[in-house]
This record gives structure tokens, sequence and C-alpha cells, in this order.
């Protein structure tokens, strides 16, 4: 397989699972809501598809654990929406066939074989 060939293959899945999350989720703008911001060690926030219902189910109680993650990953997942996926699956497809030399860009390589690598 070309180096063309895995940004190419990259680009395309990036953007069936973004497009996939978008139309699950209702939004392809999440965000994250910070439970509790005035309480320095609260960890527990709720991602959201914009205008619509949380992304994460369940409500918690009981033995059940809340349907919250913590902070950091909450807001890493809302940055990484399906707008951004899709931005970046159109990033990797305009950079698969390289500079006007053909010379293909390492960093895009290397995204799109961390991605390629992915279940």
């Amino acid at each position: 397989m070309t180096p063309a060939d895995e940004i190419k293959q990259a680009a395309t899945k990036l953007r069936a699972l973004a497009t996939a999350a978008a139309e699950n989720s209702g939004n392809p703008d999440w965000t994250a809501t910070r439970h509790f911001p005035t309480q320095p060690d609260s960890t527990y926030t709720t991602l959201w598809a914009t205008g619509v219902q949380p992304l994460l189910g369940g409500a918690g109680g009981r033995g059940r654990p809340p349907a919250y993650v913590t902070a950091p990953v909450g807001d890493y997942i809302a940055t990484m929406d399906p707008t951004i996926g899709i931005a970046i699956a159109d990033l990797l497809d305009d950079q698969a066939d390289g500079d006007d030399e053909g010379v293909v860009n390492p960093w895009a390589l290397a995204v799109a074989r961390a991605l390629n690598a992915q279940p």
C-alpha cells in the first residue's frame, strides 16, 4: 500500500466514523458541561450533542455508576466532535497525493497510520 493509499484509507475511515457519530447523536457539534464548576476537585462532566440529549446514557443510581466522564476526558471528546473529524478527513484527503513535487507530508502519514491501526 502506498503512503497516498494509507492516507486516503484513513480519511475514508475517519469521515465514516464522524458521519455516523453525528447522525447517531443528532448533531455534529458536541459540548461538555462541567458539573459543580465552583468545586475545584469536581470532575463530573456530561457530554452533549448540541441541542439534544446527553451523549452518555444512564443516570446512575443505586449500584450503578453515574453517566459522567472526568472533565479532561469530556473536554477532549467534545473538542474532537464529528465536525473536527470531517475537517481532519478533508485535510488528509488534501495531503494524500503530496505537495507540488509529490512529497507526502510525514505528519499526515503518521496521523493516517495511527487512525488505520485503530479497530
